[in-house]
C-alpha cells in the first residue's frame, strides 16, 4: 500500500520521526522509513538520494547527493510497495545509455538494497555507486587514512596526494580484491556506513576475482563511500552488461560490520529487470588439486556475460549459483594461473568438474620470491597496495641480491625505466652447473610496455617484446595485478662461468615522467637447472 501525506508531515518523517515502515511522498521527493532507524529521501526528478538519517542524525553530505556515478540526470522515478517491500525505480533518460537504478527497503532494517541495470557503457566510462556522506560524522575511511586528502596536495593527476610528512594518499589505496571485498565501511563515533556485496553481486563486473577498485575517499567535507561495478582501473576485460547486484548500503553501530551474507532472494518477487533467482541457476562442484599447501586455491569461471569464483577448501569446491551457459575455468595458485578448462552450466543442475594444476615442477639452481602472482614478499611489496612508490615509508628502489645470503625482501618488487635503477643477482656455479639454463621471470603488471631486460655476465638476453597494453596507471595507484606475464630466456652455457656470476635485471621501455615511465611489477625469478 502507498500513502500520500502532506508536505509538513512528510518533512517530519524525513527528519527522522519515529514512524512505522512506509513510503510517503511530496511533489519533489519520496521518503522511506525503514522502521529500523533509517529514513532516506529520493529526489523524484533524478533519483538522487538527498537525505540519509540514521537514529535521527543526518549523514548525507551537503554539497552533492548520493547517486550512481555523479547522478543520472533527468529520470522517471516511481515508488511503490510490493509484497511488503518498498521499491523505488529510477529510469534515466538524460544519460547516453539507459540506466535503471533500484532502491529497495526491507522492514526493520537500516539498509538500502540496490541493483543497477545497464545496456551499454555509460559516460565517462565507469559505473559506480557513490554515497557522499559527512566527514564530520564519518571521518574514518576504508583502511583508515590511506584515502584521506585532508591537508595534502595532488602531485600525480587529480587523485594522488602527498602530505607534508612525505606520506602519500589515494582513493585507489582503499581498494581490496573483489574475491575478498564483500563488506567495506566508513565510520564515526555514532555509526558505520557499509557497502555489502553479497552472493553473486560481482557477476557482471569485469576482470575477475583479483580486480580491485576504489572503496572510499575522505575529504574535508565529504566522506565518499563507493562500490565500483565497472571501470578502466587496470581492467583486463571488456565491460559486462546487464544487472549489477543486488548490493546494499547499510547503517550500523561503530566498529560493527554487517553480515556479508545478506539475503537478497526477495528480489525475485520485485520485478527487477534481468534478475535471475536461484531456481534459474546451476552450479559446479569438484576437486581442485595440485596447488601446494600454504597457497590459496582459487577457481574462477567466466564468459562474456558473467563471472564467478570461489576458494577451494582441502581441494574441494562448490561454485556460487551461476547463470546457465558455457564458461572458461581458471585455476590459480594464489593469483598465479596453473590450469585452464571449460564447463557448461544448466539451470537446476550441479555439474561435476575436477581440475588439476599443470604447473611443472622444474628443478632450479635458485629462485627469488614465489610464483604466486603476488609481489608481497619482495622489497616494498608489503606496502605497495596502500601508498605511492615515492612515499617516505618505502625502502629505496633497485638493489642487489646474493643467492644463499639475501632475503626475498632484498629484491625490489618493481623496476622503472626512469626511476628505481636496476637490480642485480649474484650467484655461484660449480663446474657441473656451467651449462645451458632457462632464466624465468614472472611479472604481475606492466605499464607503458615495460618488460624485463636481462644480462648475465657479458651475455644479453633478447627483448621479449612489449606485453599487451593495459591503458591505466597501476603501481602508482596501488594496483599490482594485470596479465601475469611470464618471460623465459634460453641462456647458453657460454654465458656462465665457474664461481661468481652476475645477473642484471632492468627495463625495456621509456617514458617522460619519473614514476610514470615504463615499469613492471615482479612476481618471482629463477634460474632453472
Amino acid at each position: 500500500m502507498r500513502f500520500f501525506v502532506t508536505s509538513a508531515i512528510a518533512l517530519a518523517l524525513g527528519q527522522g520521526a519515529n514512524a512505522a515502515f512506509g513510503l510517503t511522498s511530496t511533489s519533489s521527493r519520496y521518503i522511506v522509513d525503514t522502521d529500523g532507524g533509517l529514513v532516506f529521501e529520493v529526489n523524484r526528478s533524478n533519483g538522487d538520494i538527498t537525505s540519509l538519517k540514521y537514529n535521527g542524525v543526518e549523514y548525507q553530505g551537503t554539497g552533492k547527493a548520493s547517486a550512481i556515478n555523479s547522478g543520472l540526470g533527468t529520470s522517471t522515478v516511481t515508488g511503490e510497495t510490493v509484497n511488503g517491500y518498498i521499491k523505488i525505480t529510477v529510469k534515466a533518460s538524460g544519460s547516453k545509455v539507459p540506466v535503471t537504478q533500484y532502491y529497495v527497503a526491507k522492514p526493520k532494517e537500516a539498509t538500502i538494497y540496490m541493483a543497477t541495470y545497464i545496456t551499454g557503457e555509460v559516460d565517462p566510462g565507469e559505473l559506480r555507486w557513490l554515497a557522499r556522506l559527512k566527514t564530520s560524522e564519518l571521518p574514518t575511511g576504508v583502511h583508515g587514512d590511506v584515502g584521506s586528502t585532508r591537508g595534502c596536495e595532488a602531485f600525480e593527476g587529480k587523485d594522488t596526494f602527498k602530505c607534508s610528512n612525505g606520506q602519500t594518499r589515494c582513493k585507489m589505496y582503499t581498494s581490496d580484491r573483489f574475491i575478498d571485498d564483500k563488506v567495506h565501511c566508513v565510520s564515526g563515533s555514532k555509526a558505520a556506513v557499509c557497502m555489502v556485496m553479497p552472493g553473486t553481486a560481482y557477476e557482471t563486473s569485469a576482470s575477475g576475482p583479483f580486480m580491485r577498485d576504489i572503496n572510499s575517499q575522505t575529504g574535508d567535507s565529504d566522506q565518499e563511500l563507493y562500490w565500483y561495478m565497472n571501470s578502466g582501473h587496470v581492467r583486463t576485460e571488456p565491460w559486462r552488461l546487464g544487472l549489477m547486484g543486488p548490493y546494499a548500503m547499510t547503517f550500523t553501530s561503530p566498529n560493527t560490520k554487517p553480515s556479508e551474507n545478506l539475503d537478497t532472494s526477495f528480489f525475485g518477487s520485485l520485478s527487477i529487470q534481468n534478475y535471475v533467482a536461484a531456481n534459474g541457476r546451476g552450479s559446479v562442484s569438484g576437486t581442485a588439486s595440485g596447488v601446494p599447501s600454504g597457497y590459496e586455491t582459487v577457481v574462477h569461471w567466466y564468459n562474456k556475460n558473467n563471472q564467478y569464483w570461489t576458494k577451494a577448501t582441502n581441494g574441494a569446491y562448490t561454485s556460487p549459483p551461476m547463470r546457465p551457459g558455457t564458461y572458461n575455468i581458471k585455476l590459480y595458485k594464489d593469483e598465479f594461473l596453473v590450469a585452464n578448462d571449460t564447463i557448461t552450466v544448466t539451470a537446476g543442475q550441479t555439474a561435476q568438474k575436477d581440475i588439476a594444476s599443470k604447473e611443472p615442477n622444474t628443478p632450479v639452481i635458485w629462485r627469488i620470491g614465489d610464483f604466486d602472482g603476488q609481489p608481497f614478499e619482495l622489497k616494498n611489496g608489503d606496502k605497495i597496495e596502500r601508498m605511492h612508490p615515492s612515499d617516505v615509508r618505502m625502502a629505496s628502489w633497485g638493489g642487489s641480491y646474493t643467492v644463499g645470503t639475501s632475503k626475498a625482501s632484498d629484491f625490489p618488487m618493481a623496476l622503472w625505466s626512469k626511476q628505481g635503477g636496476t637490480a642485480t643477482v649474484t650467484f655461484t656455479l660449480t663446474q657441473d652447473q656451467v651449462k645451458g639454463h632457462v632464466l624465468r621471470i614472472g611479472t604481475t603488471l606492466s605499464f607503458k610496455g615495460g618488460r624485463p631486460s636481462v644480462k648475465i655476465n657479458s651475455w644479453t638476453g633478447s627483448d621479449p617484446g612489449a606485453p599487451v597494453l593495459i591503458d591505466s596507471r597501476g603501481i602508482t595507484r596501488g594496483a599490482y595485478r594485470g596479465w601475469g606475464d611470464v618471460y623465459n630466456w634460453s641462456v647458453p652455457s657460454s654465458a656462465f662461468k665457474v664461481g661468481s656470476n652476475t645477473l642484471t635485471v632492468g627495463v625495456y621501455g621509456s617514458g617522460d615522467a619519473t614514476w610514470l615511465s615504463a615499469n613492471y611489477i615482479v612476481d618471482a625469478l629463477e634460474l632453472q637447472d
